[in-house]
């Protein structure tokens, strides 16, 4: 599948999908194509390190991978009105800090499977492990379709992996301060990501708009299984309303 970002030209209103650890824009790609057929600006970067060889993602760092998105928040924002920030398992960390950091610029968020806490035991252990070993072989399976299409790396890189754990505790203490409107995707058997970290959010953000839709067939990679239609419709749905409200709330302003 394609690794490479994904860029599409559309209306005003614009959507930034953030893919996962040691994914690429092929875990978000249906998802991306099918924001841009329904008419919007969408851009999926591919985060340093990532859709290439797993050694070189062992040369980067969260903050590598944070400025990536952050450079295509802005290029988004130089192109369109308003943006709407989707964000897969570690990207939907990425896409937390940056509604965080630039509130003014996020409209919605949009979240599947955010992974905002240790969301598996090796993270602990990577401190340690990097120092003994490069890689580890994944150890769940996280796709329920069969024969599902490849969309990362087939190991884990240790030193990106411990990485990944000082975004995380970057990120925690950032949730209380977001008001944005959220739409959340969790999957009820996910293999990687535990449902804390869902919760987490719901209890944390201050958010008085927060939908949270539950996805009954599908493992962690959502946006490649079943349920990817559920995905793309509530999505679809959870823009239109907030576009339209910001429209009429423009409108006002302008009328005023």
């Amino acid at each position: 599948m394609r690794s490479e970002p994904y860029l599409a030209d559309g209306s005003k209103s614009g959507v930034l999908l953030l893919h996962g650890f040691t994914g690429s824009p092929a875990s978000v790609l249906p998802w991306a194509e099918f924001l841009a057929d329904a008419g919007y600006s969408v851009s999926a970067p591919r985060l340093p390190g990532h859709g290439t060889k797993w050694q070189e993602m062992n040369q980067t760092t969260w903050q590598d991978w944070y400025g990536e998105a952050e450079r295509a928040l802005m290029d988004l924002a130089d192109r369109t009105d308003r943006i709407f920030l989707a964000g897969f398992s570690m990207g939907g960390a990425l896409s937390v800090r940056l509604t965080e950091r630039h509130p003014e610029l996020v409209t919605g968020l949009i979240l599947l499977n955010p992974a905002l806490l240790d969301p598996h035991s090796l993270i602990r252990r990577a401190s340690l492990l990097r120092y003994f070993k490069n890689s580890l072989k994944p150890t769940a399976s996280d796709i329920a379709k069969p024969n599902p299409p490849i969309h990362g790396y087939a190991e884990t890189p240790l030193k990106a992996l411990y990485s990944f754990s000082l975004l995380l505790a970057d990120i925690k203490p950032r949730l209380a301060r977001i008001e944005t409107p959220i739409l959340l995707f969790r999957s009820v058997q996910d293999h990687v990501v535990r449902a804390v970290s869902s919760e987490l959010i719901l209890h944390q953000a201050r958010s008085s708009d927060k939908t949270l839709v539950l996805l009954e067939n599908s493992y962690h990679v959502a946006t490649l299984d079943h349920d990817a239609q559920i995905i793309h419709q509530q999505s679809l749905s959870f823009i239109q309303r907030l576009e339209q409200f910001e429209i009429a709330r423009q409108l006002g302003d302008n009328h005023e």
